[in-house]
C-alpha cells in the first residue's frame, strides 16, 4: 500500500520532490510581477522592463549549451547546486536595483541560474528514475513545481499589492528559497553514477534528426503556452482589462491548480499512447487559450471569467505536453550525452521564453489583440510540426510506456 501510494518513487525523488516545490514556492511569488515590478515598481518603459526579463531567459539561451558538458562531466547534482545559488544571487540583486543596469545585472546572474538549473534538474530526475516510470517522476515534480507556483503567485499577489516595499520582500524570499533548494541537493541526494563519456558531443546532437525537430516544435510550443501566458497576459490584464495584482495571482492560481489535480491523471492517460498526439493536443489547446484572451479584451464585462477559462485550458495543455517531452528525450538521449541532450532540450526552452517577453511586449505595446492571434498562429504550426514529428521517432520511443514495476522501484 505504502509502495502503491509512493508512485513508484524512491525516497530519494520524493525529497527532491519536496525542494522543487519550496523552490517554485518563491519563483512562483515573482514570476507573474516580474514585468510589473520593473515597469511600475521601479518606473522602467515597459519595453525596457521586457527586455531586462528576456535577458533572464537570453542569457539561459546562451548558457544551456554550457551546461550540458558540466553536466555529463561533473554531475547533475553538483551543477543544480550552482546553479541556485547562481539563481539566488540575481533575485536578490533584482529586489534592489534602482537602475536599469543594475537590473540588466542582476537578470543576467538569474539567467546563468536558469540556464544550467533546467538541464541539470531534468537530468537528475532522470538519473534518479527508471525508464518506465519517468513520465510519472515528471507528472509528480510537475504537480510540486505548480503547487509551489500556485500558492506562491496567490501570497505574491496580496504581497505586491502593498507596492514597492512588497515586490522586494518577494524578489528577497524567491532568492532565499533557491538557497534552501541547494541545501537540500547537497544533504540528501547521492552522487549519481555517470557513464564512461563518448566521442563527439554536441555534434552527435545535431545529428540527432528526431531529436532536432523535437527541439524546434518545443521552441513554439514553450513560448506560447509558457512565454505568452506568463509575461504576456498578466500585464495586458492589469492595464488594457484593468484587473488588480490580486485578481492577477488568482488566476495563475487556477492555472496551478489545475496543473495539480490534472498532471497525475494525465501522465496514467498517456501510458500506451503516442506521444506526438499528445504534444500536438498541448499545442491545439493553446491556440484556443489564446483565441479566449483575445475574446476576453472584446468583451470587458465576461474578461476576467474567459482568462480564467484560458488560464485554465493552459495548465491543461501543460500537462499534455510536459508528459510526453522530457521523458521522450531522455529515450532518444545515450547515457554518455544525457546532460548535453537535456541542455539541448533546455536551451529550447529558454528561447522560446526568451522570445515572449522580449518580442511579444513591444507587439503588445502596440496592437494586444495582434500580439495574441500571433501567438495562436504559432501554436497551430507548433501542432502541425508534433505530429511530422513521429516518423523520425524509433519505434520503442513513441508511446508512452506503461510502468512494468513501479511500485517495486520505491526502496
Amino acid at each position: 500500500m505504502i509502495k502503491r501510494m509512493s508512485f513508484g518513487l524512491s525516497r530519494e525523488l520524493w525529497l527532491v520532490v519536496l525542494g522543487i516545490f519550496l523552490n517554485y514556492l518563491g519563483y512562483g511569488a515573482v514570476l507573474p510581477f516580474e514585468i510589473i515590478y520593473l515597469h511600475n515598481g521601479r518606473g522602467f518603459p515597459l519595453g525596457v522592463a521586457g527586455l531586462v526579463v528576456g535577458l533572464i531567459t537570453g542569457a539561459a539561451v546562451l548558457i544551456s549549451p554550457l551546461a550540458g558538458p558540466l553536466i555529463d562531466r561533473f554531475g547533475a547534482r553538483a551543477t543544480a547546486t550552482g546553479a541556485g545559488v547562481a539563481l539566488a544571487a540575481g533575485y536578490a540583486g533584482l529586489a534592489f536595483a534602482h537602475s536599469p543596469l543594475q537590473a540588466f545585472v542582476a537578470a543576467a546572474f538569474a539567467g546563468i541560474g536558469n540556464g544550467a538549473l533546467n538541464p541539470s534538474q531534468s537530468t537528475l530526475l532522470a538519473a534518479l528514475s527508471s525508464s518506465d516510470i519517468r513520465h510519472r517522476v515528471t507528472a509528480i515534480s510537475r504537480v510540486a513545481s505548480n503547487a509551489g507556483i500556485g500558492l506562491g503567485s496567490a501570497l505574491g499577489g496580496l504581497i505586491a499589492g502593498y507596492g514597492l516595499t512588497g515586490f522586494i520582500v518577494l524578489f528577497l524570499a524567491n532568492a532565499v528559497t533557491y538557497l534552501i533548494y541547494v541545501f537540500v541537493l547537497v544533504a540528501v541526494v547521492r552522487n549519481e553514477m555517470r557513464p564512461e563519456p563518448i566521442a563527439g558531443g554536441y555534434r552527435l546532437v545535431l545529428r540527432d534528426r528526431a531529436f532536432m525537430h523535437l527541439a524546434l516544435t518545443n521552441v513554439a510550443i514553450i513560448g506560447v503556452g509558457w512565454g505568452v501566458f506568463t509575461w504576456l497576459v498578466p500585464p495586458y490584464a492589469e492595464e488594457q482589462i484593468g484587473l488588480s495584482t490580486g485578481l492577477i495571482g488568482l488566476m495563475l492560481l487556477a492555472n496551478a491548480v489545475t496543473v495539480v489535480v490534472a498532471q497525475v491523471p494525465v501522465a496514467r492517460f498517456a501510458e500506451g499512447r503516442r506521444r506526438v498526439v499528445m504534444m500536438a493536443l498541448a499545442a491545439s489547446i493553446f491556440v484556443f487559450a489564446c483565441l479566449l484572451v483575445v475574446v476576453a479584451g472584446i468583451y470587458s464585462k465576461m474578461a476576467y471569467p474567459v482568462l480564467i477559462a484560458a488560464s485554465i485550458s493552459v495548465a491543461v495543455g501543460e500537462c499534455f505536453h510536459t508528459t510526453a517531452l522530457m521523458p521522450l528525450v531522455a529515450d532518444l538521449a545515450p547515457t554518455s550525452l544525457r546532460g548535453r541532450y537535456m541542455a539541448a532540450i533546455g536551451l529550447s526552452w529558454w528561447i522560446g521564453l526568451a522570445l515572449a517577453p522580449t518580442l511579444g511586449t513591444q507587439i503588445l505595446s502596440l496592437s494586444p489583440i495582434t500580439a495574441f492571434l500571433a501567438a495562436a498562429a504559432v501554436a497551430a504550426g507548433a501542432a502541425v510540426a508534433a505530429l511530422a514529428l513521429e516518423r523520425r521517432l524509433p519505434d520503442e520511443a513513441r508511446l508512452t510506456p506503461h510502468p512494468h514495476a513501479a511500485t517495486d522501484s520505491a526502496d
